[in-house]
């Protein structure tokens, strides 16, 4: 029995002052699936994202999503103020008709107890990468959109905020999209892989979508290819 994607994205372009950010990408993902995006700086995969939230608008193309589905997004950047005289509860505290307690959500999150009432400007970038998590989590979603999530954040951080999220998919049977650098998560936890370059290099199962010469296009390097795809 096939099952219908959640979303699918046909023939999308997007052009911000005349200058092309995207051009003719398609893709779809199902239900519980893990998409990666990869690609180089500049090569627009945080616009893609945004213009799936619809933050941009597409110049051309059609995005659609499920009529059912609930979307949760963390951008690539959170700045807080230092200034900001708001703990971690009081900052959840502030979603609007939260389909779990914060109980649940700490516990789905593993955010520790000893920093629930810590300001969150004192917050380690893990720590504050698992409390933007916990406020997604917090609407029920059956999608999450991650940009970047291990930017700034150490190696340690990074392996449980992975591991983390492969916990998440699995409990709650949401899909994931991520956007990442790191061809070792995109072996490990992606269904599908999206190489993006302003225009899509390659899609389709890592393994097989992930060739020497594609990544050699999309990163212009030998090494990284034979170092990851042994791992």
């Amino acid at each position: 029995m096939t099952t219908d994607p959640i979303l699918k994205v046909e023939n999308l372009s997007l052009t911000i002052e005349n200058k092309n950010i995207l051009e003719g990408i398609s893709f779809e993902i199902k239900p519980e699936e893990v998409l990666a995006i990869i690609g180089p700086n500049g090569s627009g995969k945080s616009m893609l994202l945004k213009t799936l939230v619809g933050i941009n608008i597409p110049t051309s193309g059609t995005i659609t999503w499920d009529q059912k589905t609930k979307i949760g997004y963390l951008p690539q950047r959170f700045q807080v103020d230092h200034y900001l005289p708001m703990t971690v509860e009081e900052f959840l505290s502030l979603k609007r008709n939260p389909q779990y307690s914060l109980n649940e959500v700490f516990s789905l999150t593993k955010i520790q107890k000893e920093w629930r009432t810590k300001n969150l400007a004192h917050l380690s970038s893990g720590q504050l990468q698992k409390v933007l998590l916990a406020w997604a989590v917090l609407d029920k979603p059956t999608i999450l959109l991650f940009d970047e999530p291990m930017e700034n954040v150490d190696i340690g951080g990074q392996a449980s905020i992975y591991e983390l999220l492969h916990e998440l998919q699995t409990t709650l049977h949401v899909a994931l999209i991520i956007v990442s650098h790191d061809l070792n998560l995109v072996y490990r936890y992606a269904d599908e892989v999206l190489c993006l370059n302003q225009r899509m290099l390659c899609y389709g199962e890592p393994h097989h979508a992930l060739t020497e010469q594609k990544i050699k296009e999309l990163f212009d390097t030998h090494s990284l290819f034979h170092h990851t795809h042994q791992s």
